[in-house]
């Protein structure tokens, strides 16, 4: 007779883990595996959609797929096993499931809801990186495993343990699954690096500081196309339905969360960027900035940080619980992004330290991360102030909702040919205009203006990044 421990020993059901921060739930994208394949340690076997990105996930162990829990386009919370993997398939046919008689449910049921009843009300035991819900934590009976009636406490964490697919803490050092991802992208050991997370967890930031004395290896990227929410039309119906998930309707809760929370003001302010944009023309050609792109939203973004740097008050946070103003002495820089899943805000960290061949890379990095649909959710928290760049429309200017929990966001205009004074004569100059939505919490009328007006001048004299920066 297979036992329970047995079972729990062979099949590992691997839970949709919280990628992100306190998300609760994922849409499955696309699936990798079918069941019957084989898979590795670290091997990605789908991706998903959460409310920030899209993301691929790693089995944490080896062995054989026996079965996908979800299909392709199911929301499923974080918690819930997606997949089961046999880790001993060599050792001889052991069905996962098999149709128990009329006579056996009850039976089977009766242990499993009175383990349920005896477990902690406090933290389950899951793998690392996995929330739980009230709504995913209860188990379903396993069919064809039997429960021992009396079995001892320690028999009973354990094989909850071997469920919740968490080997022994001295078998695998304890990492999300994407920080293992990374791992074997950049070929870097788990077990050789030191862990500062909590309770010993490796950080992503552990495994770019084991791999920096190394040579980096370029991850292989896999290309895929992303599943377009599903629209519900009829053959000649006027309108069309379209499913609010994902990562358009995070974006939807954070406007509003915004919008009704920091009392927003909004200036403007339009100005010459003749010289910047002959600056831009002359860097491309520079060899310190060869291979690198170089467009007017790098300067832009300088100018930014120049003005933050001289008005160091407008990046901060408000703090609701504690009643305080948070002053941030970094700066990461966030830039809203148009992807085929809706607007997402990665931001650089630490912009404020990088030179302007740092900041080019970055940008780049970004922009191209964002338009394959890997920007990570770690590259989305954390960020400071924002620039959107809606002139790439064709549109002068917007009023710009501040992203949760920053200060500022800068909107920039298209840059347009237009008749200007200078020098005492009208001259077809490129002109632009600048709007800066602020949080009135922390930002007055007079800090507000300083910056934008700031920005405005470095842009229009963009010498000055030497001068004032």
């Amino acid at each position: 007779m297979t036992t329970m421990t047995e079972n729990a020993a062979r099949y590992r059901e691997f839970k949709m883990p919280d990628v992100g921060e306190g998300l609760t739930e994922a849409e499955i994208l696309k699936w990798y595996v079918q069941p019957g394949d084989t898979v590795t340690d670290g091997q990605v076997v789908c991706e998903v959609e959460t409310a920030k990105a899209a993301v691929e996930l790693p089995i944490p162990y080896d062995g054989v797929v026996q079965k996908l829990h979800f299909e392709e386009g199911v929301t499923v919370d974080v918690g819930t096993a997606i997949i089961t993997v046999d880790v001993a398939p060599g050792s001889g046919p052991a069905p996962l499931a098999e149709a128990p008689s009329a006579a056996e449910p009850a039976a089977l049921a009766e242990p499993a809801e009175s383990a349920e009843e005896e477990a902690p009300k406090g933290r389950q035991p899951v793998l690392v990186g996995y929330g739980v819900s009230e709504a995913s934590t209860k188990r379903r009976p396993r069919k064809g495993i039997s429960v021992p009636e009396q079995a001892p406490a320690e028999a009973l964490r354990a094989v909850q343990t071997e469920l919740n697919g968490q080997a022994p803490a001295s078998a695998r050092p304890l990492a999300k699954p994407p920080v293992r991802k990374l791992a074997k992208d950049l070929g870097i050991d788990l077990a050789t690096v030191v862990p500062t997370g909590p309770d010993g967890i490796v950080t992503r930031e552990d495994v770019h500081a084991a791999a920096a004395p190394a040579v980096e290896t370029a991850p292989v990227s896999r290309e895929t196309t992303p599943a377009p929410a599903a629209a519900v039309q009829a053959s000649d119906a006027r309108e069309t339905r379209i499913p609010v998930k994902g990562v358009r309707k995070a974006t939807a809760q954070a406007m509003i969360g915004s919008a009704f929370t920091a009392p927003h003001v909004t200036e403007f302010v339009t100005v010459d960027v003749t010289r910047t944009m002959k600056l831009v023309e002359q860097l491309k050609s520079d060899k310190d900035m060869a291979g690198l792109r170089v467009n007017p939203l790098l300067l832009i973004a300088k100018a930014l940080l120049v003005a933050i740097k001289r008005n160091p008050d407008v990046n901060a946070s408000w703090d609701e619980a504690n009643q305080e103003i948070v002053l941030k002495h970094y700066v990461n820089l966030g830039i809203a992004a148009a992807t085929p899943r809706g607007l997402i805000v990665p931001n650089i960290k630490d912009a404020h330290a990088k030179t302007l061949p740092q900041l080019a890379e970055s940008l780049g990095e970004l922009v191209s991360t964002a338009r394959e649909g890997k920007t990570s959710p770690a590259a989305m928290s954390g960020g400071t102030v924002t620039i959107t760049n809606v002139g790439v429309f064709g549109v002068d200017t917007g009023t710009p909702i501040l992203n949760p929990g920053e200060s500022a966001i800068l909107a920039v205009g298209a840059i347009k040919l237009q008749p200007w004074v200078h020098k005492g004569k009208v001259k077809p100059r490129q002109v632009t205009t600048l709007a800066l939505s602020f949080d009135h919490r922390l930002v007055d009328g007079e800090l507000g203006s300083k910056v934008l007006a700031d920005v405005a001048a470095v842009l229009e004299q963009p010498k000055r990044l030497i001068t004032w920066g």
